[in-house]
């Protein structure tokens, strides 16, 4: 179990940094199943050769334009090129995860979970109080829940250990086995995903 005074802080003014190894190697992989070559990819995007170069090769600093720009052109969703293997349990604080940033305005989008492929998600609103935890039951096989806190604080989680969660915190985990939620603090609020596969 993770105490608050564990929690993850980051550093005023620092960002997340872009995934550029994954992003790197997902450009590739794509380009490569899509059969086409560097120039045509580039020219589908409107971008220089050498910027998708350098990208392929981890040493570029895309930005939110680019990046759908390139999925544009290679057809294939956003989170395809930022999303990393994901773990049975996988917990983003805020301030945390893959992020990337837009040149036109101050506007950051960070990827919490890609949909896996012919998976059906519901999205719920949460409110809760303090007093005693929610348990839930193993849903059917291949469930998993993502969990986002807006206020408050919460345990969430696979029941043996679940995770305390803070504003902006995000925790995804298998919900085929018995799980948990429980209001830390007054006024806790979050947004629960259900995924079926």
């Amino acid at each position: 179990m993770t105490t608050g005074s564990e929690h993850a802080m980051s550093d005023a003014g620092s960002a997340p940094k872009p995934p550029i190894q994954v992003i790197a190697a997902s450009l590739r992989a794509e380009r490569v199943r899509a059969g086409l070559s560097l120039t045509e990819v580039a020219r589908r995007a409107g971008l220089a050769k050498s910027t998708l170069s350098q990208l392929e090769s981890g040493t570029g600093n895309p930005s939110l334009e680019t990046l759908w720009a390139l999925c544009v052109a290679l057809e294939i969703p956003f989170s395809r090129l930022v999303a990393v293997p994901r773990p049975r349990v996988q917990v983003i604080r805020a301030g945390e995860g893959p992020a990337v940033g837009s040149e036109q305005s101050d506007y950051r989008a960070t990827l919490l979970a890609a949909s896996p492929p012919g998976a059906r998600r519901d999205v719920y609103s949460v409110a809760a109080e303090p007093g005693p935890q929610r348990s839930s039951a193993p849903h059917p096989p291949g469930v998993v829940e993502h969990v986002v806190i807006s206020a408050g604080r919460a345990l969430v989680g696979v029941a043996d250990e679940p995770v305390e969660l803070h504003p902006g915190d995000y925790i995804c985990y298998p919900a085929d086995v018995p799980h948990v939620f429980q209001a830390l603090a007054p006024g806790t609020r979050a947004v629960l995903v259900s995924e079926h596969h």
